[in-house]
């Protein structure tokens, strides 16, 4: 259930219209563009059920505006953004602090962040932290391949092709 000063809004980039969600702790969810705005709304409500619609805190506008400038083609450094990921296990909230690491224009593979959690092997488990982040992006999934560079998956709408297409932006050169 929803905290008092929980919410969510809509927002516009280059990209397509994204939602975001927050609460007093931190940003807690980061929906990318969908085939819609509606459609973009319907996830992003799903996601953040009980927060309501509206204007968006001071420090939630200067993420917005530096998503914005992001999907744009700006070098951003999302690791001071403050995160609610309280729904997260603690197995996966170290894999989402250890993704976070990973700078604008770099890669890692699943196996990597695996033994830089301490489990290496665990490679299918940071597979299932990055299939369920909730604020991609912000904590870069997109920057996380297969073995060998392969782009592996992307939950998000869209999947590897919007996964590649974060990448490009990046200027990440990828095997062809």
């Amino acid at each position: 259930m929803a905290s008092r000063g929980d919410g969510y809004c809509l927002f516009d980039t280059v990209f397509g219209v994204c939602g975001i969600g927050w609460s007093e702790a931190g940003i807690t969810r980061l929906q990318l563009p969908c085939t819609d705005t509606a459609d973009t709304e319907r996830r992003l409500r799903r996601e953040t059920e009980g927060a309501a619609a509206g204007h968006p805190p001071g420090a939630v506008s200067a993420v917005i505006v530096d998503l914005q400038r992001y999907f744009a083609g700006a070098t951003i450094d999302f690791r001071p953004v403050r995160l609610d990921l309280a729904g997260a296990s603690p197995t996966f909230r170290t894999i989402y602090g250890a993704a976070r690491e990973v700078g604008w224009g770099d890669t890692t593979s699943y196996g990597e962040l695996a033994r830089k959690v301490g489990s290496p092997g665990a490679a299918r488990v940071v597979g299932r932290a990055m299939a369920t982040n909730p604020v991609p992006i912000i904590i870069p999934c997109h920057r996380v391949l297969a073995s060998g560079g392969g782009l592996g998956g992307f939950s998000a709408f869209g999947g590897t092709v919007q996964k590649e297409r974060l990448l490009i932006l990046e200027r990440v050169r990828l095997p062809l």
